[in-house]
Protein backbone atom coordinates (compact mmCIF):
# COMPACT_ATOMS: atom_id res chain seq x y z
CA UNK A 1 0.00 0.00 0.00
CA UNK A 2 1.40 2.95 -1.25
CA UNK A 3 2.19 5.51 1.91
CA UNK A 4 2.45 9.39 1.54
CA UNK A 5 6.12 9.53 1.91
CA UNK A 6 6.13 7.00 -0.99
CA UNK A 7 3.61 9.23 -3.21
CA UNK A 8 5.71 11.91 -2.37
CA UNK A 9 8.84 10.35 -3.41
CA UNK A 10 7.42 9.27 -6.85
CA UNK A 11 6.04 12.99 -7.33
CA UNK A 12 9.86 14.39 -7.09
CA UNK A 13 11.60 11.34 -9.03
CA UNK A 14 8.78 12.58 -12.02
CA UNK A 15 9.49 16.69 -11.41
CA UNK A 16 13.00 15.95 -11.48
CA UNK A 17 12.72 13.92 -14.27
CA UNK A 18 10.70 15.85 -16.59
CA UNK A 19 12.05 19.44 -15.83
CA UNK A 20 15.58 17.94 -16.47
CA UNK A 21 14.58 16.64 -19.76
CA UNK A 22 12.81 19.84 -20.74
CA UNK A 23 15.22 22.56 -19.84
CA UNK A 24 17.69 21.07 -21.41
CA UNK A 25 16.66 23.55 -24.67
CA UNK A 26 15.22 26.23 -22.03
CA UNK A 27 18.52 28.35 -22.36
CA UNK A 28 18.94 28.13 -25.99
CA UNK A 29 15.35 27.50 -27.18
CA UNK A 30 15.05 30.84 -28.89
CA UNK A 31 18.29 30.90 -30.21
CA UNK A 32 17.76 27.93 -31.83
CA UNK A 33 14.76 29.17 -33.54
CA UNK A 34 16.98 32.00 -34.95
CA UNK A 35 19.93 29.98 -36.02
CA UNK A 36 16.85 27.82 -38.09
CA UNK A 37 16.11 31.37 -40.00
CA UNK A 38 13.20 32.72 -38.21
CA UNK A 39 13.58 36.25 -36.53
CA UNK A 40 11.79 37.33 -33.64
CA UNK A 41 8.26 37.76 -34.85
CA UNK A 42 8.29 33.91 -36.19
CA UNK A 43 10.69 32.62 -32.91
CA UNK A 44 7.97 34.10 -30.91
CA UNK A 45 5.14 33.08 -33.00
CA UNK A 46 6.25 29.65 -33.13
CA UNK A 47 6.31 29.53 -29.14
CA UNK A 48 2.72 31.12 -29.82
CA UNK A 49 1.30 28.21 -31.37
CA UNK A 50 3.45 26.19 -28.84
CA UNK A 51 0.82 27.40 -26.65
CA UNK A 52 -1.76 27.70 -28.54
CA UNK A 53 -1.18 23.68 -28.98
CA UNK A 54 -1.54 23.83 -25.16
CA UNK A 55 -5.01 25.70 -25.38
CA UNK A 56 -6.47 23.74 -27.92
CA UNK A 57 -5.52 20.27 -26.27
CA UNK A 58 -5.78 21.28 -22.31
CA UNK A 59 -9.65 20.62 -22.20
CA UNK A 60 -9.42 17.42 -23.85
CA UNK A 61 -6.05 16.14 -21.98
CA UNK A 62 -7.73 16.64 -19.00
CA UNK A 63 -10.98 14.94 -19.64
CA UNK A 64 -8.30 12.18 -20.50
CA UNK A 65 -6.56 12.62 -16.90
CA UNK A 66 -9.68 12.10 -15.36
CA UNK A 67 -11.80 9.52 -17.24
CA UNK A 68 -8.57 7.05 -18.33
CA UNK A 69 -6.91 7.93 -15.68
CA UNK A 70 -3.85 10.38 -14.91
CA UNK A 71 -1.23 7.70 -14.75
CA UNK A 72 -1.77 6.88 -18.99
CA UNK A 73 -2.07 10.95 -19.38
CA UNK A 74 1.60 11.19 -18.00
CA UNK A 75 2.34 7.86 -19.75
CA UNK A 76 0.70 9.71 -23.44
CA UNK A 77 3.13 13.01 -22.70
CA UNK A 78 6.42 11.61 -22.43
CA UNK A 79 5.59 10.03 -26.02
CA UNK A 80 4.18 12.43 -27.31
CA UNK A 81 6.77 15.27 -26.13
CA UNK A 82 9.74 12.74 -27.55
CA UNK A 83 8.64 12.75 -30.76
CA UNK A 84 8.07 16.20 -30.47
CA UNK A 85 11.65 17.58 -29.57
CA UNK A 86 12.98 14.83 -32.33
CA UNK A 87 11.32 16.51 -35.61
CA UNK A 88 12.30 20.08 -34.04
CA UNK A 89 15.87 18.94 -34.60
CA UNK A 90 14.64 17.70 -38.08
CA UNK A 91 13.03 20.73 -38.88
CA UNK A 92 16.53 23.22 -38.08
CA UNK A 93 18.29 20.54 -40.25
CA UNK A 94 16.46 20.80 -43.36
CA UNK A 95 15.48 24.62 -42.87
CA UNK A 96 12.21 24.07 -42.98
CA UNK A 97 9.56 26.60 -43.68
CA UNK A 98 7.65 28.30 -40.64
CA UNK A 99 4.39 27.05 -41.19
CA UNK A 100 6.02 23.46 -40.62
CA UNK A 101 7.38 24.74 -37.32
CA UNK A 102 3.85 26.16 -35.63
CA UNK A 103 2.86 22.35 -36.86
CA UNK A 104 5.27 20.78 -34.90
CA UNK A 105 5.08 23.42 -31.92
CA UNK A 106 1.30 22.53 -31.80
CA UNK A 107 2.34 19.08 -31.23
CA UNK A 108 4.92 20.24 -27.98
CA UNK A 109 1.70 21.88 -27.13
CA UNK A 110 -0.46 18.47 -26.90
CA UNK A 111 2.67 17.04 -25.55
CA UNK A 112 2.78 19.29 -22.60
CA UNK A 113 -1.00 19.25 -21.58
CA UNK A 114 -0.77 15.30 -21.20
CA UNK A 115 1.40 16.78 -17.90
CA UNK A 116 -0.11 19.54 -16.95
CA UNK A 117 -3.20 18.97 -14.29
CA UNK A 118 -3.03 15.49 -14.38
CA UNK A 119 0.75 15.10 -12.09
CA UNK A 120 -0.96 17.46 -9.80
CA UNK A 121 -4.71 16.22 -9.41
CA UNK A 122 -2.53 12.44 -9.12
CA UNK A 123 0.21 14.18 -5.88
CA UNK A 124 -3.26 15.65 -4.16
CA UNK A 125 -5.88 12.65 -4.19
CA UNK A 126 -3.47 10.05 -3.43
CA UNK A 127 -2.22 12.40 -0.41
CA UNK A 128 -5.51 12.58 0.59
CA UNK A 129 -6.57 8.80 0.34
CA UNK A 130 -3.17 7.85 2.35
CA UNK A 131 -4.00 10.03 5.09
CA UNK A 132 -1.49 13.23 4.39
CA UNK A 133 -2.40 15.60 7.38
CA UNK A 134 0.66 18.23 6.37
CA UNK A 135 0.24 21.48 4.63
CA UNK A 136 0.04 21.14 0.51
CA UNK A 137 2.57 24.39 0.29
CA UNK A 138 5.25 22.13 2.03
CA UNK A 139 4.63 19.12 -0.80
CA UNK A 140 4.34 21.46 -3.68
CA UNK A 141 7.59 23.84 -2.11
CA UNK A 142 9.69 20.54 -2.41
CA UNK A 143 8.51 20.00 -5.77
CA UNK A 144 9.21 23.56 -6.84
CA UNK A 145 12.82 22.77 -5.34
CA UNK A 146 13.49 19.69 -7.25
CA UNK A 147 12.39 21.43 -10.36
CA UNK A 148 14.72 24.18 -9.49
CA UNK A 149 17.82 21.34 -9.42
CA UNK A 150 16.54 19.85 -12.73
CA UNK A 151 16.52 23.02 -14.52
CA UNK A 152 19.71 24.00 -12.57
CA UNK A 153 20.94 21.23 -13.83
CA UNK A 154 19.75 21.33 -17.36
CA UNK A 155 20.30 24.27 -19.12
CA UNK A 156 23.84 24.43 -18.03
CA UNK A 157 24.04 21.04 -19.61
CA UNK A 158 21.80 22.07 -22.82
CA UNK A 159 23.83 25.57 -22.91
CA UNK A 160 27.47 23.88 -22.68
CA UNK A 161 26.56 20.79 -24.98
CA UNK A 162 24.81 23.18 -27.54
CA UNK A 163 28.20 25.00 -27.61
CA UNK A 164 30.83 21.92 -27.77
CA UNK A 165 28.08 19.62 -29.98
CA UNK A 166 25.56 21.90 -31.64
CA UNK A 167 22.17 23.33 -31.02
CA UNK A 168 20.22 20.39 -32.03
CA UNK A 169 21.71 17.61 -29.72
CA UNK A 170 20.20 18.90 -26.25
CA UNK A 171 16.52 18.47 -28.16
CA UNK A 172 17.59 14.74 -29.23
CA UNK A 173 19.10 14.27 -25.48
CA UNK A 174 15.46 15.71 -24.41
CA UNK A 175 13.42 13.15 -26.12
CA UNK A 176 15.90 10.04 -24.80
CA UNK A 177 15.26 11.46 -21.43
CA UNK A 178 11.69 11.71 -21.60
CA UNK A 179 11.68 7.72 -22.97
CA UNK A 180 13.30 6.96 -19.79
CA UNK A 181 10.58 8.43 -17.59
CA UNK A 182 8.43 6.67 -19.90
CA UNK A 183 9.78 3.24 -18.27
CA UNK A 184 9.67 5.29 -14.52
CA UNK A 185 6.04 6.23 -14.34
CA UNK A 186 5.17 2.61 -15.75
CA UNK A 187 6.68 1.36 -12.70
CA UNK A 188 6.09 3.58 -9.83
CA UNK A 189 3.08 5.72 -11.10
CA UNK A 190 -0.30 3.99 -10.35
CA UNK A 191 -3.89 6.20 -9.57
CA UNK A 192 -4.30 6.25 -6.00
CA UNK A 193 -7.58 7.98 -3.88
CA UNK A 194 -8.91 8.23 -7.76
CA UNK A 195 -10.85 5.28 -9.99
CA UNK A 196 -10.54 5.60 -13.65
CA UNK A 197 -14.15 5.76 -15.74
CA UNK A 198 -14.56 2.41 -17.20
CA UNK A 199 -17.68 2.17 -18.81
CA UNK A 200 -19.67 1.44 -21.98
CA UNK A 201 -20.28 5.02 -22.89
CA UNK A 202 -16.74 7.50 -22.16
CA UNK A 203 -17.93 10.13 -24.43
CA UNK A 204 -20.56 10.52 -22.01
CA UNK A 205 -18.68 10.13 -19.07
CA UNK A 206 -16.62 12.93 -20.61
CA UNK A 207 -18.95 15.35 -21.30
CA UNK A 208 -20.16 14.98 -17.71
CA UNK A 209 -16.92 15.59 -16.38
CA UNK A 210 -16.34 18.69 -18.78
CA UNK A 211 -19.57 19.98 -17.53
CA UNK A 212 -18.98 19.71 -13.65
CA UNK A 213 -15.71 20.86 -14.25
CA UNK A 214 -17.66 24.20 -15.33
CA UNK A 215 -20.01 24.37 -11.73
CA UNK A 216 -16.83 23.80 -9.80
CA UNK A 217 -14.61 25.54 -11.66
CA UNK A 218 -15.59 28.59 -14.21
CA UNK A 219 -18.80 28.80 -11.89
CA UNK A 220 -17.38 29.63 -8.39
CA UNK A 221 -15.81 33.04 -8.90
CA UNK A 222 -12.90 33.26 -6.25
CA UNK A 223 -11.50 30.35 -9.06
CA UNK A 224 -13.06 32.29 -12.24
CA UNK A 225 -11.18 35.39 -10.83
CA UNK A 226 -7.80 33.49 -10.40
CA UNK A 227 -7.86 32.10 -13.76
CA UNK A 228 -8.53 34.83 -15.69
CA UNK A 229 -5.42 36.22 -13.66
CA UNK A 230 -3.35 33.67 -15.55
CA UNK A 231 -4.67 35.12 -18.89
CA UNK A 232 -1.81 38.43 -18.34
CA UNK A 233 0.87 36.14 -16.08
CA UNK A 234 1.25 32.97 -18.12
CA UNK A 235 1.94 34.57 -21.21
CA UNK A 236 4.77 37.41 -19.87
CA UNK A 237 6.47 34.73 -17.45
CA UNK A 238 7.04 32.74 -21.31
CA UNK A 239 8.04 35.71 -23.12
CA UNK A 240 10.47 37.73 -20.02
CA UNK A 241 12.06 33.73 -19.38
CA UNK A 242 12.96 32.91 -23.50
CA UNK A 243 13.56 36.82 -24.66
CA UNK A 244 15.99 36.69 -21.88
CA UNK A 245 18.52 34.47 -23.93
CA UNK A 246 18.92 36.67 -27.00
CA UNK A 247 18.94 40.23 -24.69
CA UNK A 248 21.83 38.94 -22.35
CA UNK A 249 23.64 37.58 -25.55
CA UNK A 250 23.28 41.25 -26.81
CA UNK A 251 23.98 42.67 -23.12
CA UNK A 252 27.27 40.53 -23.35
CA UNK A 253 28.20 41.60 -26.57
CA UNK A 254 28.86 38.00 -28.14
CA UNK A 255 26.19 36.39 -30.04
CA UNK A 256 28.04 33.17 -29.96
CA UNK A 257 28.28 32.74 -25.96
CA UNK A 258 25.17 30.15 -25.91
CA UNK A 259 26.59 28.78 -22.00
CA UNK A 260 25.78 32.99 -20.77
CA UNK A 261 22.63 32.05 -22.22
CA UNK A 262 22.53 28.58 -20.74
CA UNK A 263 23.95 30.54 -17.28
CA UNK A 264 20.90 32.81 -17.62
CA UNK A 265 17.88 29.83 -17.14
CA UNK A 266 20.51 28.35 -14.58
CA UNK A 267 20.06 31.67 -12.37
CA UNK A 268 16.37 31.36 -12.80
CA UNK A 269 16.68 27.82 -11.83
CA UNK A 270 18.66 28.38 -8.38
CA UNK A 271 15.83 31.36 -7.73
CA UNK A 272 13.25 28.90 -8.22
CA UNK A 273 14.97 26.37 -5.66
CA UNK A 274 14.83 29.35 -2.93
CA UNK A 275 11.75 30.12 -3.81
CA UNK A 276 10.43 26.57 -3.16
CA UNK A 277 12.20 26.88 0.25
CA UNK A 278 10.55 30.18 1.09
CA UNK A 279 7.13 29.03 -0.16
CA UNK A 280 6.05 27.79 3.10
CA UNK A 281 7.91 30.51 5.15
CA UNK A 282 6.03 33.55 2.92
CA UNK A 283 2.78 31.75 3.46
CA UNK A 284 3.74 31.74 7.11
CA UNK A 285 3.49 35.76 7.13
CA UNK A 286 0.19 35.93 5.72
CA UNK A 287 -3.32 34.89 7.85
CA UNK A 288 -4.69 34.28 3.90
CA UNK A 289 -2.79 33.16 0.64
CA UNK A 290 -3.86 36.47 -1.77
CA UNK A 291 -2.30 38.62 0.68
CA UNK A 292 0.61 37.20 -0.60
CA UNK A 293 -0.31 36.30 -3.69
CA UNK A 294 -0.98 39.96 -4.54
CA UNK A 295 2.43 41.42 -2.34
CA UNK A 296 4.44 38.93 -5.22
CA UNK A 297 2.14 40.11 -8.24
CA UNK A 298 2.99 43.81 -7.67
CA UNK A 299 6.45 43.12 -7.08
CA UNK A 300 7.00 41.15 -10.00
CA UNK A 301 5.98 43.64 -12.41
CA UNK A 302 8.07 45.85 -10.95
CA UNK A 303 10.85 43.84 -11.33
CA UNK A 304 10.43 43.61 -14.78
CA UNK A 305 10.10 47.04 -15.40
CA UNK A 306 13.63 47.98 -14.02
CA UNK A 307 15.07 45.31 -16.42
CA UNK A 308 13.95 46.72 -19.16
CA UNK A 309 15.07 50.21 -17.76
CA UNK A 310 18.26 48.98 -16.22
CA UNK A 311 19.35 47.79 -19.88
CA UNK A 312 22.91 46.85 -18.59
CA UNK A 313 24.19 43.23 -18.18
CA UNK A 314 25.14 42.38 -14.64
CA UNK A 315 21.90 44.57 -12.87
CA UNK A 316 19.23 42.54 -15.45
CA UNK A 317 21.02 39.55 -14.38
CA UNK A 318 19.94 40.34 -10.39
CA UNK A 319 16.76 41.82 -11.03
CA UNK A 320 15.95 38.33 -13.08
CA UNK A 321 17.05 36.75 -10.13
CA UNK A 322 13.99 38.75 -7.72
CA UNK A 323 11.73 38.13 -9.96
CA UNK A 324 12.33 34.85 -11.23
CA UNK A 325 12.37 34.35 -6.71
CA UNK A 326 8.96 35.92 -6.55
CA UNK A 327 7.63 33.77 -9.61
CA UNK A 328 8.57 30.18 -7.79
CA UNK A 329 7.64 31.07 -4.47
CA UNK A 330 3.93 32.17 -6.07
CA UNK A 331 3.61 28.88 -7.25
CA UNK A 332 3.37 26.63 -4.47
CA UNK A 333 0.86 29.33 -2.70
CA UNK A 334 -1.25 29.25 -5.78
CA UNK A 335 -1.54 25.65 -5.99
CA UNK A 336 -2.66 25.12 -3.20
CA UNK A 337 -5.01 27.70 -2.81
CA UNK A 338 -6.48 26.80 -6.07
CA UNK A 339 -6.26 22.70 -5.45
CA UNK A 340 -9.21 23.71 -2.23
CA UNK A 341 -11.90 24.97 -4.11
CA UNK A 342 -11.74 22.33 -6.43
CA UNK A 343 -13.06 18.14 -6.03
CA UNK A 344 -11.38 15.12 -6.84
CA UNK A 345 -13.26 14.21 -9.54
CA UNK A 346 -12.88 17.21 -11.37
CA UNK A 347 -9.33 18.39 -10.20
CA UNK A 348 -7.68 16.95 -13.62
CA UNK A 349 -10.19 19.49 -15.89
CA UNK A 350 -10.18 22.37 -13.83
CA UNK A 351 -6.05 22.64 -13.53
CA UNK A 352 -6.19 21.86 -17.00
CA UNK A 353 -8.51 24.54 -17.76
CA UNK A 354 -6.46 26.88 -15.79
CA UNK A 355 -3.61 25.93 -17.25
CA UNK A 356 -5.38 26.77 -20.71
CA UNK A 357 -5.67 30.08 -19.60
CA UNK A 358 -2.44 30.75 -19.02
CA UNK A 359 -1.76 29.24 -22.44
CA UNK A 360 -4.34 31.73 -23.85
CA UNK A 361 -2.25 34.22 -22.63
CA UNK A 362 0.77 33.09 -24.02
CA UNK A 363 -1.02 33.00 -27.47
CA UNK A 364 -1.72 36.53 -27.67
CA UNK A 365 1.18 38.25 -25.87
CA UNK A 366 4.27 36.52 -26.98
CA UNK A 367 3.90 37.66 -30.73
CA UNK A 368 2.60 41.10 -29.52
CA UNK A 369 5.90 41.48 -27.10
CA UNK A 370 8.33 39.58 -30.02
CA UNK A 371 7.29 42.38 -32.43
CA UNK A 372 7.63 45.06 -29.81
CA UNK A 373 11.36 43.43 -29.40
CA UNK A 374 11.30 43.51 -32.99
CA UNK A 375 10.55 47.48 -33.78
CA UNK A 376 11.66 48.78 -30.16
CA UNK A 377 14.47 46.24 -28.49
CA UNK A 378 14.22 44.09 -26.10
CA UNK A 379 14.40 46.11 -22.85
CA UNK A 380 11.18 48.26 -24.08
CA UNK A 381 9.33 44.95 -24.76
CA UNK A 382 9.59 44.08 -20.68
CA UNK A 383 8.51 47.43 -19.39
CA UNK A 384 5.81 46.90 -21.79
CA UNK A 385 5.38 43.05 -19.77
CA UNK A 386 5.06 44.83 -16.88
CA UNK A 387 2.47 46.92 -17.84
CA UNK A 388 0.78 43.91 -19.00
CA UNK A 389 1.17 41.66 -15.57
CA UNK A 390 -0.02 44.87 -13.65
CA UNK A 391 -3.47 44.10 -15.28
CA UNK A 392 -3.57 40.62 -13.24
CA UNK A 393 -3.60 41.99 -9.83
CA UNK A 394 -7.15 43.74 -9.76
CA UNK A 395 -8.41 39.85 -11.19
CA UNK A 396 -6.34 38.00 -7.69
CA UNK A 397 -7.88 41.16 -5.31
CA UNK A 398 -11.48 40.46 -7.24
CA UNK A 399 -10.73 36.25 -5.79
CA UNK A 400 -9.84 37.76 -2.49
CA UNK A 401 -13.09 39.22 -1.82
CA UNK A 402 -15.13 35.81 -2.31
CA UNK A 403 -13.56 35.13 1.18
CA UNK A 404 -13.29 31.16 0.05
CA UNK A 405 -12.54 28.87 2.93
CA UNK A 406 -9.57 27.73 0.97
CA UNK A 407 -7.75 31.16 1.14
CA UNK A 408 -6.95 30.47 4.27
CA UNK A 409 -7.39 26.38 5.17
CA UNK A 410 -5.81 23.26 4.01
CA UNK A 411 -7.31 21.23 0.96
CA UNK A 412 -7.83 18.49 3.69
CA UNK A 413 -9.91 20.80 5.66
CA UNK A 414 -11.83 22.94 2.71
CA UNK A 415 -14.79 21.74 1.03
CA UNK A 416 -14.95 22.57 -2.20
CA UNK A 417 -18.65 23.27 -3.04
CA UNK A 418 -20.01 25.35 -5.85
CA UNK A 419 -20.32 28.97 -5.30
CA UNK A 420 -22.87 30.18 -7.65
CA UNK A 421 -21.86 33.94 -9.09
Amino acid sequence: MPTPRSIQRTYLTLMLGNTLATSLIWGINTIFLLDAGLSNLQAFAANAFFTAGMVIFEIPTGIVADTIGRRMSYLLGTLTLSAASLLYVLLWQIGAPFWEWAAVSLSLGLGFTFFSGAVEAWLVDALTATGYTGDLETVFGRGQIVTGIGMLTGSIAGGFLAQQVSLGFPFVLRGVILIVMFAAAFRLMHDVGFTPVKGDRPLTEMRKIASNSIDYGWRVPAVKWLMIEALFTGGVGIYAFYALQPYLLELYGDPKAYQVAGLAAAIVAGAQILGGIAAPRIRGLFHRRTSALLLMAATSAGTLALVGVADSFWPVIGLTTIWALMFAATMPIRQTYINGMIPSQQRATILSFDSMMSSTGGVWTQPVLGKAADVYGYATSYVISAGISTLAIPFLALSRRQDNPADTLEVSEAEPVPQPA
